[in-house]
């Protein structure tokens, strides 16, 4: 086992630190490698192929010529893993299938143990953990009058029922890596981020969220659920588990677990629509429901208390939206309609 690393007295030395940033490629895993150097850490990140070209973004980064290194890493490789984390402070578990296949709900499980075990075996013990809100919301039993916060867990028996394995992967895996911190003594923060939303990096391609949004604005989208979802920033997520990981490394007492709820904004599939409209009136966004004559759904109360303690200012959805949509019109991934033209169409 690796020999302890020193204690961070003050914030001169923890950005001294290096850390390790798994899926540091991805959306999230990305931004959170931006923040990371911004705060002046040393990072390593993993990816499969760091040679890739779609991971190059990365080194145009801020910071990222004298701080910054890629290297592999599989989550199903241990070996790979524990040479990842040698030497590092901490450990930022971001990376995971980003699919509602079945099989990969076993990857994704068995992934967070290997990453947890390897954590512990290099001597780190400090790890925030990427989950997301869909291990805590997916509960059709809760009341409408309830406060969606850290307390609530899904419904697994709900979620294997309606088939979202997304859901069940993310559950069990947090699951996973609760348990593994109690029996290897680690302090492990949580961060349970929504749809993320928001620009995406120079250099990286578009994320599936913001391509869900991009449908909407196409016309792709020819009604929109009548359903309600929650939104946040991808920068107000990456900031969240930069300040979780800051609060763990402050915290002198024995090891745990802590939940943070990274959820900016819940609203109903209509108020986002209309909020595109708003924002891009020269688009066709749908202006019909799905589920016509029905009810509407209800948004429900939140809590993102516990991060806006750490000092977290979630940014208004109406922003996040906007940059998300000029980044993709930007880099190619959205045609652009002129705001003049709209009315010839």
């Amino acid at each position: 086992m690796a020999a302890p690393f020193p204690k961070a007295s003050n914030g001169e030395e923890q950005q001294q630190q290096l850390v390790c940033v798994t899926g540091a490629g991805g959306f999230i895993g990305s931004w959170v490698v931006k923040e990371l150097l911004l705060r002046g850490y040393r990072v390593r990140g993993t990816a499969r192929d760091p040679a890739d070209s779609k991971n190059a973004h990365l080194l145009a980064l801020e910071g990222a010529e004298a701080r910054l290194s890629l290297c592999r890493a599989d989550l199903l490789d241990p070996e790979s893993l524990r040479a990842a984390f040698r030497g590092c402070h901490g450990v930022f578990h971001v990376a995971s299938p980003l699919s509602n296949d079945p099989e990969l709900v076993p990857v994704a499980v068995d992934g967070t143990r290997n990453v947890m075990d390897a954590v512990a075996c290099e001597g780190v013990r400090r790890v925030v953990f990427t989950s997301s809100y869909g291990a805590a919301h997916m509960d059709p039993r809760r009341s409408p009058d309830a406060v969606l916060d850290e307390t609530c867990w899904s419904d697994y028996d709900f979620c294997t029922r309606t088939e979202n394995w997304y859901c069940c992967a993310k559950m069990t895996a947090e699951i996973a890596a609760t348990a593994a911190a109690a029996r290897l003594g680690l302090q492990l923060a949580v961060v349970l981020p929504c749809m993320t939303v928001g620009p995406t990096l120079p250099q990286q391609g578009p994320s599936s969220s913001n391509l869900h949004v991009a449908r909407y604005l196409t016309g792709a989208k020819k009604a929109y659920p009548n359903a309600v979802a929650a939104y946040v920033d991808v920068r107000d997520v990456a900031r969240a588990h930069v300040l979780a990981y800051e609060a763990n490394n402050n915290n002198k007492g024995p090891a745990g677990t802590r939940r943070y709820l990274c959820v900016g904004a819940v609203l109903h599939r209509a108020q986002l629509a209309g909020m595109l409209r708003e924002l891009f009136p020269q688009y066709p966004v749908t202006a019909r429901c799905e589920d016509d004559g029905k009810p509407m759904a209800t948004p429900y109360r939140f809590s993102n208390k516990r991060l806006r303690d750490l000092g977290l200012e979630f940014t208004p959805l109406k922003k996040s939206l906007h940059e998300a949509v000029i980044c993709m019109q930007e880099k190619g991934h959205l045609y652009v309609i002129p705001k003049q033209t709209r009315a010839n169409l």
